[in-house]
């Protein structure tokens, strides 16, 4: 099936979007909404040019829909359609087990002709972080909530010590209920990998962010 990747340039995207290619998908392009400037990304406030530079070192294009959280629905439902008129058939989405956020995108797939897939649900976080980690996919941290982590955990590596180190401090180990948000730079359905070069930390109410400066796509070791 030509398909679609919910993509938030973080680790749940990026595996599902690794399982749908193994089962067979063809995967046309990477989907992102990013803010009304389109400078960022709406969910982990990654830069367009940074997204555009992982896309292109995994090898799929990305495409990119401005929206406010107030038009965010509408705008998907766009890209959606546009989508849809080029032959593209169903959506990979990276959900867990939020049930609302499930029905939500089965709703707005359905309306659009689109075949919502989910190939993580239902799945434990611990599990899902250690094949993450197996497969060889490597992400570091870009966004912390301020109530439940501080800044030292930006641009930590996710590996196995991290995932000790959320346990022992009560932390969702995938951070699924947005206690942390990822970037992955290297991985088996990367054709090159991102090197971050220089990078700041940015303050806001409830996140912090690792602000990506300078970086580069470089060869795979």
């Amino acid at each position: 099936m030509k398909v679609f990747c919910s993509w938030s340039g973080g680790k749940e995207s990026c595996l599902a979007c690794c399982k749908a290619i193994k089962e067979g998908h063809e995967l046309a392009s990477l989907l992102t909404m990013g803010t009304t400037t389109g400078r960022y990304t709406r969910s982990h406030r990654l830069s367009r040019v940074l997204l555009m530079a992982q896309s292109q070192a995994i090898g799929i294009p990305l495409r990119q829909r401005r929206a406010s959280w107030d038009t965010y629905e509408r705008e998907f439902a766009k890209a959606l359609t546009s989508l849809k008129r080029q032959g593209v058939e169903g959506g990979v989405f990276g959900d867990l087990f939020h049930r609302e956020h499930r029905e939500w995108v089965e709703r707005v797939c359905t309306e659009a002709g689109i075949v919502p897939l989910l190939p993580l649900w239902g799945m434990d976080g611990k599990d899902l972080l250690c094949g993450f980690i197996e497969t060889g996919f490597e992400a570091i941290v870009v966004a912390v909530r301020n109530d439940i982590m501080n800044d030292h955990w930006l641009g930590k590596r996710i590996d196995r010590e991290f995932m000790e180190q959320m346990e022992k401090g009560g932390v969702d180990v995938c951070g699924e209920n947005g206690e942390y948000h990822t970037l992955v730079v290297d991985g088996p359905i990367f054709r090159r990998r991102i090197d971050i070069r220089e990078s700041r930390v940015t303050r806001r109410k409830t996140m912090s962010f690792l602000h990506i400066m300078s970086f580069a796509v470089g060869e795979k070791a």
